[in-house]
């Protein structure tokens, strides 16, 4: 049993991998994705019910707070998803590294997009174009466009974080 946990976190810092990129290029995170992640933060648990039981009490209040900032518009659904299926086989202070890391995240996040801001605005990418081109030219375009930022980069960040940080 002993081979569940390393294999779970290995699955689930891929698919955050996936899950940042994803919402870069669409800015939609999938439910199938953050019920997987759930599914492999309980399965890494399954060894101790009371870490199953506390885990799944932290992530419903976490659930409770971030529907209310949702509620307000301060926050995205999928970004709300997502945070509490990676709550799901944390302990309490996993899910506040977690937030912490998030958070930090979201701030380099946010401060390249006001880099941004201030960068020339590209001429549409050619074909043939480096993929960084390629980003650069189409973050610009939705930035003035005011569209949301990719928060699941951040949240992914924070999740690879906090997991690599409870040991593979």
């Amino acid at each position: 049993m002993s081979w569940i946990v390393p294999i779970a976190s290995v699955l689930q810092i891929l698919l955050l991998l996936y899950v940042a990129t994803i919402d870069v290029a669409t800015r939609l995170i999938r439910n199938e994705i953050c019920l997987a992640l759930a599914l492999l933060g309980g399965a890494s648990q399954l060894a101790s019910p009371m870490l199953v039981a506390q885990s799944l009490i932290v992530a419903a209040i976490l659930f409770l707070l971030l529907f209310a900032i949702y509620m307000r518009g301060a926050i995205g659904g999928g970004d709300v998803k997502l945070l509490v299926a990676l709550a799901i086989g944390l302990p309490l202070t996993g899910v506040i590294e977690l937030l912490t890391i998030t958070s930090l995240a979201g701030g380099v996040l946010a401060l390249s997009h006001l880099v941004m801001r201030n960068l020339p605005y590209p001429k549409l990418a050619p074909a043939g174009s480096s993929f960084a081109r390629r980003v650069y030219a189409v973050e610009r375009w939705r930035h003035l466009r005011h569209a949301p930022l990719p928060y699941g980069v951040a949240i992914a960040c924070g999740g690879i974080w906090t997991i690599l940080s409870k040991g593979i």
